[in-house]
């Protein structure tokens, strides 16, 4: 299996002129490779004539409903209601999608039945739990805006996942 932007967004900007990330799952389609895609972006609906033919998995990251925190904390990246469409037409061509939720911050306490509901209503089957992990720079960066990891955020996730027969993984 090859991964795409498990460190970096395959579909930034550029992206949307340069096509490398096409160029690279053309190829990889073409040699039949088992491919995965994490994305925070809705330019991957661009590509689904080749992603539907292809043997892969797909996954599209939120970490809020909420626009305002969304772009405070990824700034550039799509609204979080972009992804949830992505991740609804991802479903209905059949692909094998699932939401990356992470990372779980303190801005989800109270939320987290709202974003469960919204990543359900896509048809997503399984969803990924990505708690924060509050290394010394980030942990005084999100602090300045006071936000921080929550454990109680992730358990509720699993929770209402689970309670609307959703697969709940953590990602490690």
């Amino acid at each position: 299996m090859i991964c795409i932007g498990t460190v970096t967004d395959p579909y930034q900007g550029a992206e949307a002129r340069f096509e490398l990330t096409r160029q690279c799952l053309t190829r990889l389609r073409a040699h039949r490779r088992k491919i995965h895609v994490d994305t925070k972006s809705d330019l991957i609906l661009r590509d689904l004539d080749i992603l539907k033919g292809a043997d892969g998995d797909f996954s599209l990251t939120v970490t809020t409903l909420d626009d305002r925190i969304s772009k405070m904390m990824e700034p550039g990246a799509p609204l979080p209601e972009w992804r949830l469409k992505a991740m609804k037409e991802m479903v209905s061509e059949g692909l094998r999608t699932y939401a990356l939720l992470g990372p779980v911050t303190s801005a989800l306490d109270g939320k987290e039945t709202d974003l469960v509901e919204a990543v359900a209503s896509t048809g997503v089957r399984r969803i990924y739990v990505d708690k924060l992990r509050e290394r010394p720079l980030l942990k005084q960066r999100m602090a300045r805006v006071g936000i921080g990891g929550s454990a109680t955020a992730v358990e509720r996730i699993r929770t209402e996942g689970k309670k609307r027969g959703i697969e709940v993984l953590d990602v490690f």
